[in-house]
């Protein structure tokens, strides 16, 4: 019997993150240029010496079945396990229609591994945990349930998050699902206690939980506004684990706190600008506690050409992957993926470029998102004609422009979508590739 399994909440849409998520899972979705979203929380279960892992797997779920099959293999031999679960219907011809339900249609994995506890966290937000402390917290409370929350200002709160009310030993009194006017904590009427989307359960109220509601005919089957409120109200033993206090090896005071919900592509882009600062908020150079992923075969990256008065490679205050060069080409604020190409005279400026992209001769990009295996002819110009960029692209509410996925940008102002490795201009996309 295994003392606690984990299942990883990764099938969402991530509308909001469109076109980012046209093709690919939000959890999929790169992230600092090296990475994946869902990496930074199989990270924390690894890192915290929890081996049991399943990732419950829907929508566009391709390129991330592939990243966790290559990159998160562990050793079936000691029995551990990042297993992908895609969406099986075993309980009737449909998807799953909310986080509750989506356990609920795997409980035979509950029951097949028959764990004490069981861990559901979400696999779509950027963090740092320590869930060993967490689980620490849930057994000494003998809890029904335990769930991860965050002091959080209320401005930012509203409407974005489930609200937490509680007592002086941390139990949970009562629980909103993303009300527009947050309650605040006591004595910090500035802050409201907000739930991360993360639970500890012990594994019989987990399963009884689920069946009450899906006996309920007017639930939304989702932990936040249908499951937690119930057993509130219920008075069961449900607690709040603070964040806050989570201690993870080799971190700072000023790293404790951050956790962000990429779910827009603004918030997307500004997080991933925090993690190229001198001094960022989240440590991905902490080697005690590492962010772990696929490990893709490519060189170091490479500068090329000093030329005075001419090309000059050079990036500052940015990320650049392996296998990139930026060759006569300048690179500012900005985080480059792995296999990128950036030639001569080019000018990319507080940017997002994918891997597998190709920038060609003059061109300029600013406050961008380009996504993976695009082309952009010489002078191109993204960020700085809202007319075109309007025309033929996504504009966030902040202004930044995004390319989708397979985009040919023609010197002429032509925008050709390529529709893959197999499309008739294969012979123009040598960075190519199918993740």
């Amino acid at each position: 019997m295994l003392e606690v399994l984990a299942m990883i909440l990764a099938g969402g849409r991530g509308e909001r993150l469109m076109p980012l998520t046209q093709d690919r899972a939000k959890p999929a979705v790169p992230f600092a240029g090296a990475y994946r979203i869902i990496d930074f929380v199989l990270s924390n279960f690894i890192n915290s010496r929890f081996y049991h892992i399943k990732v419950l797997t829907q929508f566009m779920s391709d390129s991330l079945n592939q990243h966790l099959s290559r990159g998160w293999n562990l050793s079936g031999v000691l029995g551990q396990f990042v297993d992908p679960v895609p969406a099986q219907m075993r309980t009737g011809s449909r998807w799953y229609e909310g986080t509750a339900d989506a356990v609920f249609q795997n409980l035979h994995l509950v029951w097949d591994h028959n764990p004490e506890h069981v861990a559901v966290f979400g696999g779509d937000h950027i963090y740092k945990m320590n869930v060993t402390e967490m689980y620490r917290f849930h057994l000494k409370r003998q809890a029904t349930l335990t769930v991860a929350c965050l002091p959080v200002e209320i401005e930012e709160a509203a409407g974005r998050f489930g609200v937490l009310e509680v007592d002086e030993k941390s139990r949970i009194i009562g629980f909103e699902e993303k009300p527009a006017e947050p309650k605040p904590m006591p004595g910090r009427p500035d802050m409201t206690l907000v739930s991360m989307g993360s639970y500890f359960w012990e594994t019989h109220a987990l399963r009884h939980a689920l069946f009450l509601d899906r006996e309920n005919e007017n639930s939304t089957h989702d932990f936040g506004r249908d499951i937690i409120p119930d057993l509130v109200a219920r008075g069961e033993s449900v607690f709040a684990y603070d964040y806050s206090l989570n201690w993870i090896p080799g971190e700072g005071e000023r790293e404790k706190t951050y956790w962000r919900d990429v779910g827009t592509i603004d918030s997307y882009f500004e997080a991933n600008m925090e993690v190229r600062q001198v001094h960022p908020p989240i440590n991905m150079y902490n080697y005690q506690w590492p962010v772990r992923t696929l490990m893709r075969p490519f060189p170091p990256a490479k500068f090329v050409f000093a030329e005075k008065g001419g090309r000059f490679g050079k990036a500052v205050d940015s990320i650049i992957a392996s296998g990139s060069i930026i060759s006569g080409a300048s690179v500012l604020d900005s985080v480059l993926g792995h296999n990128v190409f950036v030639h001569s005279y080019a000018q990319v400026e507080d940017s997002i470029i994918f891997s597998d992209t190709e920038i060609r001769q003059h061109v300029k990009i600013r406050n961008a998102i380009i996504d993976k295996s695009c082309i952009i002819d010489d002078g191109v110009e993204i960020g700085y004609d809202t007319k075109f960029d309007k025309k033929h692209f996504t504009i966030t509410p902040e202004g930044r422009v995004v390319v989708p996925k397979w985009t040919h940008i023609t010197s002429d102002g032509e925008v050709i979508r390529l529709e893959g490795p197999y499309s008739p201009k294969e012979e123009e996309a040598p960075y190519a590739s199918n993740i």
